[in-house]
């Protein structure tokens, strides 16, 4: 009996009282966050962090000791939700960097409240519950003055100390770490959260000067073609870029029960050079990102979007380059310009007009923007503007309408889908890529009445992930499965189709790897005009086939790459780093060296510092 008092005594201390909540929230978190978790590594790794905010509390506090605890308690609990929030909406772990996207999060709040598994909202119940009874319980309001008084300095101080000792004791040793998940999950995601804030980001930026073409295809080993295949056939021709929103490789070909899913992207495939084994180049500012990359064929910042950093630079890009041939040029998309600084990266890019929200309107929304039929209705006729001119046009087209959450309205629904489909996340995006595609099927046939589809080079390629493998349910892991006769991994997931189709481009499957980044000096080369002044980090798909390097950021660990066989993803270095099979490999034919590691993070320390001392562009 003794013993059963001084447990419940004890448990009635505050200090004890808020740890133990904070220890079972940080269960939860890590729960979400961390494979493999061991029973007591929450617990180690987050408790000397916690003790060190109470010890302060108990040294310094004593009216207010109470609402200190709650107002620390409520402090803690959202960043452990957030980074629980954050990892399922992008796989990796939220730092004070993301403060910078606060509006775009509010903008796809769809988005963020569709990934909450009711239980994550058990992280805040104890919050509400206390501030209610604080209030209205006279037993709990005699409880907060029972404690009204500050703890022997000694005491807290020896508390404190330790607490300090432990949580530099794991924070120093991870510090090296390249892969922010583990890293978190060594150091502890509150420590890590500090440890982000507090660290000095010293980069040394490479002289723009000794920044060349040569020697980025050395590192890229790069040989120039002596001939290069399709130099110029199309010339003089209109360029027409149709971003597809969240468009995954899987979808080409896929029937759900006899029922095609994307007839109209399968037959542009046919009547194309089609590559299959193609993948994304963005972070975390997605769409926008793929815009930067596709039209400037450098890599984004290590941290936050491209827009947010490099939109007020003068950016060699797509734009700048068909202009100086004459082109005209256009991007269309049905959310307003201001979502994720489009309107000053369109500048920067040196697009000749944009049509955003104020163009389409909001007639037929769907999430945040126009549908896709409006979208494409109302290009179709700007296009025929463009195309009756005496200028060829370069024209970007970024659909929108297959966005995450992927919950369409009823009458937008094209297909039927199976029971076992209904209700999931994986059925939600197949329904919506359907209508993508139905639309896009409406658009091609408008180009094509209007003669302009003939007399142009288009370009087809997905933005970016649809179906992150941290956001689906056992079900959707199930139907994954299903669909492509094995489990759904990382490979799969970055995976997106790219088509180019023009008069005298002969339709094929090209089996090489390639990326977004590719995709400027592929036209280049299609349309004849030089890149000998421009600086580039892709390369031509049609003629340098024998190999490929794709550095990856934000959506993977840092110092993620892909090659000819291999995703290869870092733990804390290279040494313990992971290879995983591209879509067509086995496991036995994977491979990935230090030296291809290196240059990697070669090439994205040259994008980053030559962007970074290139000048600003003026304002308008």
């Amino acid at each position: 009996m003794f013993a059963k008092n001084r447990l419940r005594i004890s448990l009635t201390k505050p200090f004890i009282f808020f740890s133990v909540l904070m220890v079972l929230k940080s269960y939860l978190a890590w729960a979400v966050i961390f494979d493999d978790v061991m029973p007591w590594r929450p617990l180690l790794a987050e408790i000397p962090f916690v003790w060190l905010i109470f010890s302060l509390i108990e040294a310094f506090a004593s009216k207010r000791k109470m609402m200190a605890y709650m107002t620390v308690n409520l402090l803690l609990t959202a960043i452990f939700f957030a980074a629980i929030m954050y990892y399922k909406y992008y796989g990796v772990m939220v730092n004070y960097h993301a403060l910078e996207q606060v509006n775009q999060v509010t903008a796809v709040s769809n988005s963020v409240f569709s990934l909450m598994d009711p239980y994550f909202l058990l992280i805040f119940t104890d919050i509400v519950i206390l501030f209610f009874l604080f209030w209205r319980n006279d037993k709990v309001k005699a409880w907060k003055q029972k404690h009204a008084r500050k703890t022997k300095r000694s005491l807290a101080s020896i508390v404190f100390v330790f607490s300090l000792m432990v949580c530099i004791f794991q924070i120093v040793p991870n510090r090296s770490a390249m892969n922010e998940i583990v890293q978190a999950q060594g150091m502890g995601i509150l420590n890590y959260e500090i440890y982000t804030i507090l660290k000095q980001e010293e980069t040394v930026l490479v002289d723009a000067k000794s920044i060349t073409q040569d020697r980025i295809n050395e590192l890229k080993q790069i040989t120039p073609a002596a001939a290069s295949e399709y130099h110029g056939i199309a010339e003089g021709k209109n360029v027409i870029i149709i971003q597809m929103e969240s468009f995954q490789e899987f979808l080409m070909n896929l029937k759900i029960d006899g029922q095609e899913v994307t007839p109209t992207m399968n037959k542009i495939a046919a009547d194309s050079l089609y590559f299959p084994n193609f993948y994304q180049n963005v972070g975390q500012g997605n769409t926008s990102d793929a815009e930067f990359v596709v039209n400037t064929s450098f890599y984004i910042p290590p941290r936050g979007a491209a827009t947010q950093h490099y939109a007020d630079k003068q950016l060699p890009s797509l734009p700048k380059m068909l202009k100086e041939e004459g082109y005209q040029s256009a991007t269309f998309h049905t959310n307003v310009v201001e979502f994720w600084n489009r309107g000053e990266l369109y500048k920067a890019l040196g697009f000749d007009q944009y049509f955003d929200k104020t163009f389409f309107g909001e007639e037929d929304q769907v999430f945040f923007g126009a549908s896709d039929e409006t979208l494409y209705n109302k290009t179709a006729v700007e296009l025929k503007k463009l195309n009756d001119s005496d200028k060829p046009f370069y024209a970007q087209v970024i659909s929108m309408t297959a966005h995450h959450p992927f919950t369409i309205p009823e009458n937008k629904y094209k297909m039927t889908l199976p029971e076992r489909y209904e209700g999931t996340f994986v059925g939600d995006y197949i329904r919506s890529q359907n209508y993508a595609d139905y639309a896009l099927g409406q658009f091609i046939d408008q180009l094509k009445a209007d003669g302009i589809w003939d007399n142009s080079l288009v370009i087809l390629y997905g933005d970016h992930l649809g179906l992150p493998i941290y956001s689906l349910d056992n079900d959707d892991h199930e139907l994954m499965k299903e669909i492509y006769g094995r489990e759904y991994v990382t490979s799969d997931m970055i995976n997106i189709p790219l088509m180019i189709h023009g008069e005298g481009i002969e339709p094929g499957t090209e089996e090489q790897i390639g990326g977004q980044i590719d995709i400027l000096p592929t036209i280049a080369n299609l349309t004849g005009f030089s890149l000998d002044q421009q600086l580039h980090f892709g390369q031509d798909l049609l003629n340098q086939k024998d190999s490929n390097l794709l550095p990856e950021r934000y959506y993977l660990p840092s110092g993620s790459f892909i090659n000819n066989t291999t995703l290869f993803m870092p733990g804390n270095s290279y040494e313990d780093g992971t290879l995983h099979p591209l879509p067509g490999r086995t496991q036995d034919e994977t491979s990935a060296s230090y030296q291809e590691f290196d240059r990697a993070l070669q090439l994205l320390h040259l994008s980053d510092s030559y962007i970074r001392q290139l000048p600003e562009h003026s304002p308008e």
